[in-house]
């Protein structure tokens, strides 16, 4: 691929590859700003003839909006197998309609890109269900930024993976900065400056796409405020009297970042309970960056010394909610929490046992921090085999015969 910008390898990029060389339909979803067009531009380099779509471009957006079977016209010119990508596809939801015809009749290869599925199916729109594949793309994950550390572990973390970059970013920069790809190389002034613009760029567009004009500054102030209580589980009435709109309409703000991929959302664990378990869902923001710029942080590394043991928390969250997506494992994330107390911030379910995970951004870990974690344990003794605490630590340790003290880089 001479002469085609090279970015960062993505761990997501063979599988694109693989459905491109076969000539697989797909939809490559992600938040703004996580590589979709970086890796679609590169990985579709050598490819012709290929009909490229920008729907970013006003010009093309509007032309296309007034005249969808255009695409179908433009397609029929290519006598040889056609290949055409469309960027940001939700702008014009009408192409997939033109693009069921192109697929089923031409046998048409097309690569969409999007912001939300989930929005688009709300909305009606036709996703080509049987033709096309999904994949979705995150923020650059620990190995991508090459932060791992191979695990001698006989009994290793459930979801491994390896460095495939290698960068000066550090887990430190993680916390304060996120890992959206276009802050890595930056300085740290510019990246404020391109996470404010994002964060503002969002803000306006969510606007004009729900028709929220006549409440822009409440949901500006709702962003600010769900920022600020990411991870925890949301204090609905608190929200609503500090933002000025009513709870149902917090309620639609929340479902709206989570239909754009701004958040995920983390359901407690209630199955079988012997205690009276916590039933409200937590939100954490998909970039860590992104959410302290929308709290308003101070963005500087004196950040990590007010806010360690959170931002640890929320990092370490993203990173296995990346992970179980990205191996396509049918595993579900919870947290778990009693009304007495006792709390366990991750517990993976996988199709036969369930995996508790505390985290702690110390260096060492006493039994006395793990009340949560054996709590759960005893309660859930028949399907839990291992559990494991994440720490800021260099080296594993075993804490008892099923907890072991795991350092975060060697996840």
């Amino acid at each position: 691929m001479q002469g085609i910008f090279k970015p960062l390898l993505r761990y997501l990029d063979s599988s694109i590859q693989e459905a491109i060389t076969q000539k697989r339909s797909f939809l490559l979803l992600g938040s703004r700003q996580v590589g979709k067009t970086t890796m679609l531009n590169f990985l579709t380099g050598n490819i012709s003839p290929l009909l490229r779509y920008y729907l970013q471009n006003p010009a093309e957006r509007i032309s296309l909006e007034r005249d969808p079977s255009r695409l179908i016209r433009e397609a029929q010119v290519i006598n040889d197998h056609v290949f055409i990508y469309i960027d940001e596809a939700q702008k014009v939801p009408a192409l997939f309609d033109a693009s069921q015809l192109l697929i089923d009749e031409r046998k048409a290869a097309i690569f969409f890109t999007g912001s939300s599925a989930r929005k688009l199916r709300r909305k009606g729109v036709n996703l080509l269900p049987g033709r096309i594949k999904y994949f979705i793309l995150d923020p650059l994950l620990w190995g991508e930024l090459g932060l791992l550390k191979k695990s001698t572990l006989s009994n290793p973390f459930p979801l491994p993976l390896n460095n495939i970059n290698t960068t000066s970013y550090s887990i430190e920069d993680a916390m304060v900065y996120g890992t959206l790809p276009a802050i890595v190389a930056l300085s740290q002034k510019d990246r404020t400056e391109i996470l404010s613009a994002y964060s503002y760029l969002y803000i306006e567009e969510e606007v004009r796409a729900e028709a929220l004009s006549r409440n822009i500054g409440a949901f500006s102030r709702f962003l600010e405020l769900a920022a600020v209580e990411s991870g925890t589980n949301p204090n609905l009435s608190h929200l609503s009297q500090e933002s000025g709109v009513s709870m149902p309409t917090i309620k639609e703000y929340y479902s709206i970042l989570e239909d754009t991929l701004i958040v995920e959302r983390i359901d407690p664990y209630i199955k079988n309970a012997r205690k009276r378990i916590l039933s409200s869902s937590r939100y954490y923001f998909f970039d860590l960056g992104v959410r302290n710029t929308l709290a308003r942080f101070s963005m500087t590394p004196a950040l990590i010394q007010t806010e360690k043991g959170k931002l640890f928390e929320h990092a370490v969250i993203l990173e296995i909610v990346r992970r179980v997506r990205l191996l396509k494992k049918n595993w579900k994330v919870y947290y778990w929490r009693t009304s007495g107390g006792a709390e366990v911030d991750c517990i993976i379910e996988t199709e036969n046992e369930l995996i508790p995970i505390e985290i702690k951004s110390s260096t060492h870990i006493s039994r006395r921090d793990l009340r949560g974690l054996t709590s759960f344990i005893s309660d859930y003794k028949d399907k839990v085999k291992r559990g494991f605490v994440i720490t800021m630590g260099e080296r594993p340790e075993r804490i008892d015969d099923i907890i072991i003290a795991l350092p975060w880089q060697n996840i």
